[in-house]
């Protein structure tokens, strides 16, 4: 490419700060983390801490200040948020900065990169393929194929000349070219519509799904029960004001479950903490969950198992031709082409010294054509690229040399002449083929130990390239990838049905368009499977964007950073077993953790309503249920959900959860009505029939913590006890405080055969539930 003198030279540095000073400067509308002001007002202000207030609102309209003891617990856990989510936000924002794209600019005839928001109006932009357009622009000089699919849907590149205008957040697909800036900042065209560049996606999360069901079904129903127990409790019931609003509110505050929306946030924050300290950048949080739950891993070969390098190897002759004349013929094409890819930077790393021959015509490479061409001035076109598509049903000629290499783990590529000039992007007639260029890709050095890992984790790798599909199946199991040799050229799938046949049957895929990798995508995730997908290629962008999780290096093409919703910054493969194990933590140690939360809310649900249509009170009082939720949920949740936990994931969320809910809630449900119905008819006192509802809800609360900590270590061990002791101490040393009495005879000759039956009734729920109610749900 000849640059013309503004393409050469761009803006003196008195151009830009004259800019600067006018505010034509082009910012960025990258979707940002929230500001720490966001992140209080989110913690602080939520529908449940609302709810939280009023309660506690009304506990100290009558006077009881003892039973505010429940709002220490929700300002603890608003602190914690808050201080988790800003540690979090800091980490993305510090690692955007590094992972930020950047832009090559002409300034005072020096190519600089910089930032894509120090652009000014008017600025010269060097783009080659795989960049990213950051501004609106025109096109000085040279020519570029344009997929626009990231803000128009269109998936076909876009052939794009001198004069013509580029978008911004469209990405180059092939070529290179000089444009100017001509909008900055909200004045650019993806800014109009909407706001950022950025694809954005909803993220397929059974977590966030059903934390917000939880949150709308409790939302709903809390009112109306609250407004119907106070109003038995205090019209028909002849209740005192004040326990009739003591016990309503303890009713309520039993049904929120507040700290499982904190603790989901945390989990997931503390897990972008600890990737981040190894060089992986989450920019979507519950993209960790859904790379947890991933069964089948589409793999890009370079960049992936290869580091994304190449050398040539060789050069063979196809006919009588010197090997001067030969590699004339190939500085001349790439210096034309100018390409910035692994296989031209290879054939670059010759060192060849271009002719001095006068082009005519370029065509760079595209991944859908798989070559590209250059026409001179009396020499004719010379063409590099996959013999198959060059020489069509002419490449059967030399398909056995070319297959002999393949074998090998070697790309093999033709250069091949016509004495006729390239008209469009069309393959012209009369081809020659010259040589054959023989490249090999380096394998990186944990590719197989990484490969190893998802096999022996049952989740199926496939590996999508465009490279020969011979060549990429030699290189996978050189890499140490099961099953191979199980491989298809996907230039032989002529149809939809063919693809979606084959998505499931075939390990390896060459001679994949990018078309074909998304479709690629889209029949596994028919298919039932949850796909993850990495990258770093333009050429992956699509499928990247339709998959579940997708993985982007660093070192890739700014629109497949763009689009990705986990980023590698070292851009090594070898990092995916530490994400996948990371996820599992999080997600299994989430699924035990709220299991908890939700014992409690469906035990408090059933009582409130119960409690509507039995003549006796309310049994609870909200200082009990902090005292019964701080040993058998608050602080073992916690403490559990932050420790290593690498099983595989297995089952749905919600249906894990309720398998270990459910029967300890059942069993404190119907211990209470059986209390109730006994210490009624015995006529106790309020007081006594409250102490005996706090032993056997906390020891039934305990029981299921101890279900939970199985299998017991040494820290799930310390951890029970621990609670299980302040729990006895509690009732023992602080009855008065917690509003317990002392144990009569009677009360103890009905609590034993109580506590006898809730650990005969726990066995029994479990096997119900397991048998019959599990049965069914899956």
């Amino acid at each position: 490419m000849i640059l013309d003198e503004i393409c050469s030279k761009g803006l003196t540095q008195e151009q830009v700060e004259s800019r600067r000073q006018r505010g034509l400067v082009n910012g960025t509308d990258e979707i940002k983390t929230k500001s720490i002001g966001q992140i209080v007002l989110g913690n602080v202000v939520t529908p449940f801490n609302i709810l939280n207030v009023i309660l506690a609102s009304l506990i100290v309209m009558v006077g009881s200040y003892k039973n505010l003891l429940f709002m220490g617990v929700i300002i603890c856990n608003a602190l914690i948020g808050t201080i988790q989510e800003v540690r979090a936000k800091k980490t993305i924002d510090r690692l955007k900065l590094i992972a930020a794209p950047k832009a090559g600019v002409m300034r005072d005839g020096i190519k600089k990169e910089l930032p894509v928001g120090d652009l000014v109006l008017d600025d010269i932009l060097i783009l080659t393929s795989g960049n990213q357009i950051c501004a609106d622009c025109v096109i000085v000089d040279g020519e570029c194929e344009v997929n626009e699919s990231l803000i128009t849907g269109e998936q076909d590149a876009i052939l794009k000349k001198e004069n013509d205008h580029l978008l911004s957040g469209s990405f180059i697909a092939s070529g290179s070219c000089c444009a100017k800036v001509e909008h900055i900042g909200s004045e650019n065209y993806a800014s109009k519509i909407t706001k950022s560049a950025k694809y954005l996606k909803k993220p397929n999360s059974e977590i966030m799904n059903w934390v917000n069901k939880i949150i709308k079904y409790i939302g709903f129903s809390i009112i109306p029960i609250g407004i119907l127990l106070f109003y038995k409790q205090y019209f028909f019931s002849g209740h005192p004001f004040q326990r009739a609003v003591v016990g309503t509110v303890a009713a309520l505050i039993g049904m929120i479950p507040e700290g499982l929306v904190l603790l989901t946030s945390v989990v997931l924050a503390v897990s972008v903490i600890r990737l981040a300290h190894h060089k992986a950048l989450v920019q979507e949080l519950y993209s960790i969950e859904t790379l947890a739950r991933v069964d089948t891993l589409c793999l890009d070969k370079t960049g992936t198992i290869t580091e994304g390098s190449m050398q040539v190897d060789a050069i063979l002759p196809l006919c009588d031709i010197t090997k001067e004349d030969t590699e004339d013929a190939i500085a001349a094409l790439i210096t034309a082409v100018n390409d910035e890819n692994p296989t031209a930077n290879a054939i670059k790393g010759l060192g060849l010294t271009p002719p001095s021959w006068d082009c005519t015509r370029a065509v760079a490479f595209s991944s859908a054509r798989k070559w590209s061409g250059a026409s001179f001035r009396d020499g004719g076109t010379y063409l590099l690229g996959a013999g198959e598509f060059i020489l069509k049903d002419e490449f059967c000629k030399i398909s056995s040399l070319v297959e002999e290499h393949s074998a090998m783990g070697q790309r093999v590529l033709l250069l091949a002449h016509s004495p006729n000039a390239l008209e469009g992007n069309e393959l012209p007639s009369d081809i020659t083929p010259l040589a054959l260029l023989l490249l090999s890709d380096k394998i990186r050095k944990n590719a197989n130990r990484t490969l190893s890992f998802f096999a022996d984790q049952g989740v199926d790798i496939k590996v999508i390239s465009g490279d020969n599909a011979v060549t990429v199946a030699n290189i996978a199991k050189k890499a140490g990838l099961k099953n191979a040799d199980n491989v298809i050229d996907a230039s032989l799938l002529l149809n939809n049905e063919n693809l979606k046949a084959a998505a499931e049957k075939y390990t390896v895929f060459g001679r994949v368009t990018p078309q074909q990798k998304l479709d690629l995508v889209k029949a596994l995730k028919e298919q039932g499977h949850t796909v993850a997908m990495t990258g770093d290629g333009v050429n992956d962008v699509l499928a990247l964007k339709e998959s579940d999780c997708s993985i982007a290096m660093a070192s890739g093409s700014d629109a497949s950073k763009t689009v990705s919703q986990v980023v590698l910054l070292d851009s090594d493969f070898a990092s995916m077993p530490r994400i996948v194990n990371e996820g599992r933590r999080s997600i299994n140690n989430l699924q035990r953790s709220a299991s908890l939360f939700m014992v409690k809310a469906i035990f408090s649900a059933i009582i409130a309503v119960l409690f509507i249509f039995v003549s006796c009170g309310y049994p609870f009082q909200p200082i009990q249920f902090t005292l019964i939720n701080a040993v058998s949920i608050g602080i073992p949740s916690f403490i559990l959900a932050l420790e290593q936990n690498r099983e595989r994931i297995q089952g749905r969320f919600m249906v894990n959860v309720m398998k270990k809910s459910l029967p300890g809630a059942l069993t404190m449900s119907t211990n209470i009505l059986f209390l109730v119905l006994i210490a009624c008819s015995l006529q106790f006192s309020p007081e006594q029939i409250s102490t005996l509802a706090v032993i056997l809800t906390g020891y039934t609360g305990l029981h299921t913590l101890f279900k939970v900590c199985i299998p017991f270590n040494v820290k799930h061990a310390v951890l029970f006890w621990l609670m299980a002791g302040i729990f006895i101490v509690a009732i023992l040393f602080f009855k008065p405080f917690f509003g317990l009495v002392n144990l009569t005879l009677p009360m103890v000759l009905i609590l034993v055969p109580l506590l006898l039956a809730a650990t005969s009734l726990m066995s029994l729920y479990y096997h119900m539930i397991e048998k019959v109610i599990m049965k069914k749900a899956k």
